[in-house]
């Protein structure tokens, strides 16, 4: 599920508001007060548009052009690209929109162009120049907080990044997140707060392999069943950090196994289907289980027989996948 910061109008004080989660809680800042006498409708247009334009910038942050397996035109990577460098239109299009001419309007391609595009109709409906200026500041405020996060630093409105999930992670975030780990192994809440969670995941691996390798060697299990062990003596979620251990061994590194995780139930959660083989072996599976189950004298609960096709909450991926490392 896509968080972003929402804009809403408090109808008694005709104010514009917006709010943002931060991992605590929500924030909430006053934009500006109407003029008395403007049409509720058209506030909540101009709202709805700002939410659109939110949730279309974060986008950039959360796919980002690197993650993407190519650059090359027409790619999905070129086109993650092409929409980041969009953010430079933003301002001409709230302030210069297309409108329709001739009983037809220019739409644009790209999601954050076309939403400032509607910002700016919105505004046009509006009738007011100060306005303008206001919700022109107000984009840039929520721009800014994207490439905040972009670098690293989830301080002000760029905190509601610790919401989302990315498909790569910060390598500031991740020494972030290290440094954490240091001081308490089994992770601060800050980690909940302050961090990316991809990023925070990333580094939850490494720690984990860590004392995988170290209760093996203890206790003469193989480090990537340590957790199905640990989970014979008290229940916990084993499934994806035995999938992680299980990588990491195999010679991936923290940051592939955790971004692929991630990335995969990213897609999932669009509606894609990333890795068709891997279906394709599961559907082998689910045969032999078909079989048992149709026989009447065995004992098979129904639900047994679901096809997960991502180990993750795929509305929460990174931070689900945090969660089960620690």
């Amino acid at each position: 599920m896509t968080v972003m910061t929402r804009y809403c109008v408090d109808p008694d004080r005709r104010e514009l508001m917006a709010t943002w989660g931060t991992g605590e809680g929500d924030l909430s800042t006053r934009i500006t007060a109407f003029p008395a006498g403007t049409d509720t409708t058209a506030l909540l247009r101009l709202a709805f548009t700002l939410t659109q334009q939110s949730n279309a910038a974060w986008r950039t942050y959360t796919h980002p052009a690197s993650a993407a397996g190519s650059l090359e035109p027409n790619s999905e990577g070129w086109r993650r690209e092409q929409e980041r460098e969009a953010f430079s239109e933003v301002s001409e299009a709230i302030t210069k929109p297309n409108l329709p001419e001739g009983g037809a309007m220019i739409v644009s391609y790209s999601p954050l162009v076309e939403s400032a595009n509607r910002i700016g109709r919105a505004l046009v409906a509006i009738g007011n120049p100060e306005l303008t200026q206001t919700i022109l500041a107000e984009s840039s405020t929520e721009l800014a907080a994207v490439e905040k996060a972009e670098l690293g630093d989830l301080t002000g409105r760029a905190q509601q990044a610790v919401l989302l999930s990315r498909e790569d992670a910060s390598p500031v975030q991740v020494a972030a997140a290290n440094q954490m780990f240091e001081q308490d192994p089994f992770g601060p809440p800050a980690l909940f707060s302050d961090i990316d969670p991809t990023a925070a995941a990333v580094a939850a691996a490494h720690w984990l392999l860590t004392a995988a390798e170290v209760t093996a060697e203890a206790s003469g299990q193989d480090p990537t069943t340590v957790v199905l062990e640990a989970d014979n003596i008290e229940a916990l979620p084993h499934e994806s950090p035995t999938l992680v251990l299980e990588l990491l061994q195999a010679g991936a590194s923290p940051h592939d196994v955790v971004t692929g995780l991630v990335r995969h139930a990213m897609h999932v959660a669009d509606g894609l289907l990333p890795d068709p083989a891997a279906l394709r072996e599961q559907f082998e599976d689910l045969k032999e289980k078909l079989a048992t189950y149709t026989d009447p004298e065995e004992d098979i609960d129904a639900e047994d027989l679901g096809l997960r096709l991502t180990p993750l909450d795929p509305k929460r991926p990174a931070r689900d996948l945090l969660e089960d490392l620690l």
